[in-house]
């Protein structure tokens, strides 16, 4: 504690014996810094508030119909190309600073600072300010007017000349897919012309070689169910007799075609008539039905008795049909057979097209995949196209997004920059702060000793110490030294509030 304490009498006394420089260069940072902040040029700033408003009607109605011109989209494209080059140019062009450029570095450096100057701050969704500063109120006020008509000016002028870009674009694009298109067309006519018989159908279906080979597949399969049919038809016809006795047991298929209409057979008969045209006369269903038949035909009235008593030998009828189905069995293996024989010259005189020219199917694939591609982009192109159109439409002719200025841009009295007041409250205690810490630092290079304790720290027997050499500073003296540097101080402090006071009572004025 004692240590710091003296470390703290040494700077203060330190800060004394320099008291003179002190004071000398607080006045002369503080009078310097004074006189520049007073010479700091006025900034004036001129503000404009502008409000973007969507048509709550038709915005929602084109939706997903036309492109998408939301007023977020426009008011960042506006904002992005607001401050270009040539938006700066014209501004220049159109304001009193043209008569800053007097050179092309000049103008260059001129752009530069305009598009770091001007300020394009939304404040919510649809509102935002334009603002700019400037020593001269009339030019900054002239500038936000001329950014302001050149933003409303470039909301039309940007819209339409986007438009006619991308209508040009669209336009020369779908040409060119209607060329490609006509020329994929003519090549596609040309190769089903040449490969017709390879190809397949146009609705998907399968080509004329599959077809072939799929007609020899089936008539095959048909034929060789025919002759198997025919055989079974040929072994029934040897296991069943030529002709048979008008009794009991071919009483049944004599009553149908002999018979008078009033004898009816039993119905038993008529099954074992069935039977015998699908199995032969050992089948124990066919020796079932014959037994079932001879009964029935016992309890039948006289004149069925006696017709069966006749003993008379008639045609079978059953090997008549089976006679008539084979018949027709070779018949129909004749025709398939034929149409086999065709089917088969067709399909190889294709298969020989096929084996010559191979890659046909791989090729046609390809060239159906690019023309779907194609007709695929030039649709798309064309939607687009009259989504272009229908978007135009309601820009111009609905007025689709309406600018408002909500604040036009006043001619500023009062200056935004600097603030003197603050500058000037700066200025005080960095000029005492610098001044006293100037004299801290020749206090670094004093290698006097100031206490006896200093002293000692060299390692030397200290006997004693004397307070003062000589007969000293006079009270009268001393005091005469503190009031003028107090003097000094309060006349600076005097001098700051006497500038306080003009700055309020010309902020006032």
């Amino acid at each position: 504690m004692s240590n710091l304490q003296a470390l703290i009498r040494r700077y203060t006394l330190g800060v004394w014996r320099w008291r003179w420089l002190v004071a000398g260069l607080a006045w002369l940072i503080c009078l310097a810094g004074w006189a520049g902040v007073t010479m700091i040029p006025n900034q004036f700033e001129a503000n404009a508030r502008l409000y973007v408003d969507a048509d709550a009607v038709l915005t929602p109605l084109l939706r997903g119909v036309a492109l998408d011109n939301s007023p977020a989209n426009q008011l960042d494209m506006l904002q992005r190309t607001l401050l270009s080059r040539p938006n700066l140019e014209r501004l220049i062009s159109k304001t009193d600073l043209e008569l800053q450029v007097r050179s092309p570095a000049s103008e260059e450096r001129l752009v530069a600072s305009l598009a770091q100057s001007i300020k394009i701050t939304p404040q919510t969704r649809n509102l935002f300010t334009i603002s700019y500063r400037n020593t001269h109120p009339k030019l900054a006020y002239d500038v936000v007017q001329t950014v302001l008509a050149i933003f409303v000016e470039s909301k039309a002028g940007t819209n339409r000349s986007d438009m006619e870009n991308a209508r040009q674009f669209l336009d020369q694009q779908i040409g060119n897919y209607e060329r490609k298109l006509r020329q994929m067309e003519a090549q596609r006519a040309a190769f089903n012309a040449k490969y017709l018989d390879l190809l397949p159908d146009q609705n998907g279906g399968a080509s004329r070689l599959d077809i072939a080979r799929g007609a020899v597949g089936t008539l095959t399969e048909t034929l060789k169910q025919a002759r198997l049919r025919e055989e079974l038809a040929k072994q029934q016809l040897a296991a069943t007799p030529a002709t048979v006795n008008a009794d009991a047991e071919s009483f049944a298929a004599l009553a149908g075609a002999q018979a008078p209409a009033a004898l009816a057979q039993p119905r038993s008969c008529d099954e074992l008539d069935s039977a015998r045209v699908r199995f032969t006369d050992q089948n124990p269903t066919v020796v079932t039905l014959r037994a079932q038949c001879e009964e029935d035909r016992k309890h039948m009235p006289g004149g069925a008795r006696g017709v069966a008593r006749s003993g008379r030998s008639v045609p079978n009828p059953v090997a008549e049909k089976l006679r008539l189905q084979i018949f027709d069995l070779e018949a129909a293996i004749a025709s398939l057979t034929q149409q086999i024989a065709d089917k088969t010259a067709e399909r190889d005189r294709l298969d020989s097209i096929a084996r010559g020219a191979p890659g046909i199917q791989a090729q046609y694939t390809d060239m159906t995949r690019d023309y779907d591609v194609l007709r695929k982009n030039y649709q798309e192109l064309i939607e687009r196209r009259e989504a272009m159109r229908l978007a135009a439409a309601a820009d111009t002719d609905a007025e689709k997004v309406k600018l408002q200025v909500v604040d036009p841009p006043q001619l500023p009295r009062i200056p935004v920059a600097p603030n003197r007041m603050l500058l000037i409250s700066a200025v005080l205690p960095v000029g005492l702060g610098a001044a006293i810490a100037m004299a801290l630092l020749l206090q670094q290079f004093d290698t006097s000793i100031h206490t006896v304790e200093e002293l000692r720290d060299l390692g030397l027997p200290v006997v004693g110490g004397v307070s003062m050499v000589g007969a000293g500073m006079s009270r009268s003296r001393w005091v005469a030294n503190a009031t003028g540097f107090a003097a000094a101080l309060l006349l600076l402090g005097a001098i700051y509030g006497g500038l306080l006071m003009r700055l309020m009572i010309k902020g006032a004025a």
